[in-house]
C-alpha cells in the first residue's frame, strides 16, 4: 500500500476506527424489537441481517424509513425533535439515538488496535486524516475513545445537515471532506465497513475505496465497489 500517492484518508467511524457499530447494532435491535412487538398483526422479527441490509451506514432517519418499508409499515415523518415515545420516523430515530448514548456512556468504547496502528503509521506522512460519519454522535465517540485529536476534522450527521448534504450511499459527504482537506476525490482514500459507504466512495470516483469487513461480507463490499477488502486496517501498513 503506497500511501504517498494520496493527499487525504477519509475514515468512516463506526466499524472502521471504533467498534461502535456493535453499540449501534444493539441500540437499533432494542428499538425495532420493542417497536414491532407493539404493532398489531404479525411481523418478521428484527435481525442482524436487517441491520446490514437496511440500516448500516445510513443517516438515522433513512435507516428507519428503509427498515419500515421492508415490513410494509407506514409512519408519519414527524418533526426532527419528536419525543422518543412518538411512533414517527423521527421519534423512532431519536429513540435509537437515546439508546445508543445510554449504552455508550455505560460501556464506553475503545478504538480497534489495528486502526490505531494505521493512524500511527500515517501520522508521519503528508496526508490529511478525517472522519466522515453519518452519525451525529461521531465527535462524542471519538472523544470517549481518546481519538478526537488524531483527525484534522470530522464530517458527521450534523455537518451534513448544516451543509445540505445527502447521506451515504450518495458521495456528497466524502466529496465535501475531500474539498475541506484541500484535495480531490481522485487523490483521496475512503475507508468504509458499510455497503452504503463503499458505494458512496465508488460513486464519488475516489482514488481508492477500502472495504473493511466487520460483518457486511467481503463479497458484498467488493460488489458495492471496494477496490480492496481487508479484515483489519493494520493490513494497509506496508
Amino acid at each position: 500500500m503506497n500511501w504517498d500517492q494520496y493527499r487525504a484518508a477519509l475514515f468512516d467511524l463506526d466499524g472502521v476506527v471504533t467498534p461502535t457499530a456493535e453499540v449501534h447494532m444493539r441500540a437499533w435491535a432494542q428499538m425495532f424489537t420493542d417497536f414491532l412487538a407493539a404493532q398489531p398483526g404479525a411481523h418478521r422479527p428484527y435481525t442482524d441481517d436487517d441491520y446490514f441490509r437496511y440500516v448500516d451506514g445510513k443517516p438515522r432517519y433513512d435507516g428507519v424509513r428503509s427498515f419500515l418499508a421492508s415490513r410494509d409499515i407506514a409512519l408519519p415523518e414527524g418533526a426532527g425533535h419528536d419525543d422518543t415515545s412518538v411512533d414517527t420516523v423521527s421519534g423512532l430515530g431519536n429513540l435509537k439515538d437515546a439508546l445508543f448514548t445510554e449504552i455508550l456512556e455505560r460501556d464506553g468504547v475503545r478504538a480497534y488496535p489495528g486502526s490505531v496502528a494505521l493512524l500511527d503509521h500515517l501520522a508521519s506522512k503528508d496526508i490529511v486524516l478525517a472522519v466522515v460519519s453519518s452519525s451525529r454522535n461521531a465527535p462524542n465517540v471519538l472523544r470517549a475513545a481518546g481519538m478526537l485529536d488524531r483527525f484534522a476534522f470530522v464530517v458527521d450527521g450534523a455537518v451534513a445537515a448544516e451543509q445540505g448534504l445527502p447521506g451515504k450511499p450518495a458521495p456528497d459527504t466524502f466529496e465535501y471532506a475531500a474539498r475541506k482537506a484541500g484535495t480531490t476525490a481522485a487523490l483521496s482514500v475512503v475507508l468504509e465497513d458499510a455497503v452504503s459507504g463503499v458505494a458512496a466512495g465508488r460513486a464519488g470516483g475516489f482514488g481508492l475505496v477500502v472495504g473493511v469487513d466487520r460483518g457486511a461480507g467481503a463479497e458484498a463490499l467488493a460488489a458495492a465497489g471496494a477496490d480492496r477488502v481487508v479484515h483489519d486496517l493494520e493490513e494497509l501498513i506496508a
